[in-house]
């Protein structure tokens, strides 16, 4: 059976190590929804979800120490989800969001370019095998750059942006390094 979303995924690091990835899914099996994956210095890896139903779907995705379920609402470049508050200010397309645009949605594609992207892009991964065993495609469509944002986790200020260092551990890929907003579609094959 295969899932699949369709929407952005936003990549922040702050200087306390902490790193949030947003996921915003315009159309997906379970409707509009956002949610947040986020690790912080120590490693401690947290999902927050809307909903159990889409909470259960992630974590038999991918791999956390913790998952809540909190309302998870995004107003543009603002999500509150949770101890997480987050604003961020997108800047302009990159050269490789250029060239993303250019390029087919398909699994197909997304693994004829999985070599090129771990070896330009650390961490990043276009084709993996998840938690269980599922197979996931990343097709990529576009991209900008995040040039600020404010993170706070339960009150307390993340620090400024920086990059995604060291890459997050939710599964096999990370985001890009660098702070940026992706436009992409996301399949997962389940058996």
């Amino acid at each position: 059976m295969r899932h699949r979303f369709s929407g952005t995924i936003t990549g922040i690091g702050t200087t306390s190590g902490r790193r949030v990835v947003v996921g915003q899914w315009r159309s997906s099996a379970f409707g509009a929804f956002a949610d947040v994956m986020t690790e912080d210095a120590t490693g401690h890896r947290t999902l927050l979800a809307p909903t159990q139903e889409i909470a259960d779907f992630v974590a038999s995705t991918y791999w956390f120490d913790e998952v809540r379920v909190v309302p998870v609402l995004c107003a543009g470049t603002s999500v509150d989800a949770g101890p997480l508050s987050l604003t961020y200010a997108v800047g302009g397309r990159t050269p490789l969001g250029r060239l993303l645009a250019l390029t087919p949605a398909t699994p197909w594609f997304a693994a004829l370019v999985d070599p090129v992207a771990r070896i330009v892009l650390r961490g990043v991964r276009t084709r993996v095998r998840a938690r269980k065993g599922d197979r996931e495609w990343y097709a990529a469509r576009d991209q900008h750059r995040v040039v600020e944002a404010t993170v706070t986790w339960a009150g307390q200020h993340c620090g400024p942006l920086s990059d995604i260092t060291p890459p997050v551990r939710f599964g096999p890929g990370s985001t890009p390094p660098h702070p940026s907003v992706v436009s992409v579609v996301s399949i997962v094959e389940r058996d």
